[in-house]
């Protein structure tokens, strides 16, 4: 295979997305097993999800600060739930300066434990809640399989962790996050996707109820971008951490997580794409243009360099290197996934005019140069709603409505996608379908309506449609 050559993004998708990710400079592989190494193009992506988020976040009352990367163990062991989920994943330290410790520490897989110890220190009061706290950090769960931004032993992410006085505010906490999440895939990173409940089996360890974000992935995998968690009161219990209410009585808060990690970047990498390389939708795209003059034309120098001047409000590159040639360029941003190229040679500047190329159609268009500014704009809006309306008709395209088992199998082995089928929730049957199809519980959908049903598999009465699909 040639240098710059990718894999088939239909075909051959675990290839090329491995391919895509090397070539275009996101990642590469760290010398640590499972580990990888962010590349300033990979990591200005996780930059925007961050400046898009963190306002949303500090708009709604939350504030970011930072917690240990250490947690002691016998924190982790309060809770049995919790510490019986994580435990196959933990990264234990158990010498530091040379000496053995007194005791072991995990290397942080979530932080609940040890903000939840804060916490308590800090609230003894009705009046000291609600504790809204985020965190931005890397986590540690150790993976046997590993696959670059989806699932490292290692992985960037934030972490929302909220303490109120009523489960009902801490609910609200549950939802507000859910749509926030949302709110990034769908107007930033241009991707649909189903939010809904996990099954009793699937929900996160120690939590009452757990809410995630589905995504279909091109292949017909399912991919769970982000969760929020109702906790309950799980972890104030097993802290002891009481506060008075406005009565003088000792209660216990209510708690919520949520959280949503450089996973999102393999999600988007995978959902736009051909084989090309990326298409990055121009909100989260660090650079939404690229200026190319052709080598050699020095009066195309010139008119590339004003033209970048008009374009100021946008992130704009303007690609000087004069020892590639223009095609060879033309390739490489495409790669890269820029969502506008501009391409300027002799005869463009006699006409006053560029050409203007579109990463998501492939179409090329002529455009003066008085006007190019204007349509630049016009043009990233619309890429920007075109490929978000593209990954939410492939997934309604591909979500089955399954009535019997046979249909499910059927699905599971050919196309995949979403399953949406009666369930009796039961975790047995649950378990049973995993092993007779591979396909796993995805969601109950926030918005999925109560209908008189048999569960797809044991025939016993349902009454609801679940979200059944194959997960990364």
């Amino acid at each position: 295979m040639a240098k710059n050559q990718l894999h088939s993004f239909q075909n051959e998708l675990s290839e090329w997305y491995n391919d895509v990710i090397l070539k275009a400079e996101l990642a590469d592989y760290a010398p640590v097993k499972g580990c990888m190494v962010i590349r300033p193009y990979g990591y200005a992506i996780w930059e925007g999800i961050q400046n898009f988020m963190n306002t949303l976040i500090k708009e709604h009352g939350v504030q970011n600060a930072y917690f240990p990367l250490f947690i002691p163990m016998h924190f982790l062991n309060k809770e049995k739930e919790h510490v019986e989920g994580f435990a196959p994943e933990l990264a234990i330290v158990t010498h530091g300066g040379g000496e053995k410790l007194p005791e072991e520490l995990a290397v942080r897989p979530t932080s609940e434990t040890i903000m939840y110890e804060m916490y308590s220190k800090w609230t003894k009061s009705w009046r000291d809640l609600p504790v809204l706290i985020n965190q931005w950090c890397n986590v540690v769960r150790w993976e046997k399989r590993t696959y670059m931004f989806l699932r490292t032993s290692e992985f960037l992410w934030q972490e929302g962790h909220c303490a109120h006085l009523t489960h009902q505010e801490s609910l609200d906490i549950v939802l507000w996050a859910m749509n926030l999440y949302q709110q990034t895939y769908n107007q930033l990173l241009g991707l649909y996707g189903i939010a809904g409940y996990k099954s009793n089996t699937e929900k996160f360890a120690g939590a009452g109820k757990s809410i995630t974000f589905e995504m279909l992935m091109p292949n017909g995998k399912s991919l769970q971008s982000c969760t929020s968690h109702d906790l309950g009161q799980n972890f104030s219990k097993s802290f002891n951490w009481t506060v008075q209410d406005q009565n003088g009585q000792n209660v216990y808060p209510w708690q919520n997580s949520w959280g949503l990690s450089t996973r999102s970047i393999g999600g988007l990498i995978m959902a736009h794409g051909d084989d090309n390389g990326l298409k990055l939708p121009p909100n989260i795209a660090p650079i939404q243009v690229v200026i190319v003059p052709i080598p050699g034309h020095q009066d195309a120098l010139e008119l590339a360099k004003k033209i970048k001047d008009t374009l100021s409000l946008f992130r704009v590159e303007l690609d000087l290197d004069d020892t590639q040639t223009a095609g060879f360029k033309f390739n490489k941003w495409e790669l890269k996934g820029v969502p506008l190229r501009i391409e300027i040679g002799s005869r463009d500047v006699a006409s006053n005019s560029v050409v203007i190329y579109r990463r998501d159609t492939g179409e090329k268009m002529t455009v003066a140069v008085a006007e190019v500014a204007t349509n630049v704009q016009s043009l990233l809006a619309n890429i920007q709603a075109n490929l978000f309306e593209n990954h939410k008709k492939f997934t309604q395209d591909h979500t089955l409505k399954i009535d019997n088992y046979d249909q499910f199998k059927q699905a599971m082995d050919t196309t995949r996608g979403f399953l949406s089928a009666h369930w009796c929730e039961d975790p047995e049957c649950e378990a049973a379908i995993k092993t007779e199809t591979k396909a796993t519980t995805r969601c109950l959908p926030l918005d999925a309506k109560e209908e008189s049903g048999t569960c797809v598999r044991c025939g016993k009465p349902s009454t609801h449609r679940w979200l059944f699909g194959l997960s990364y």
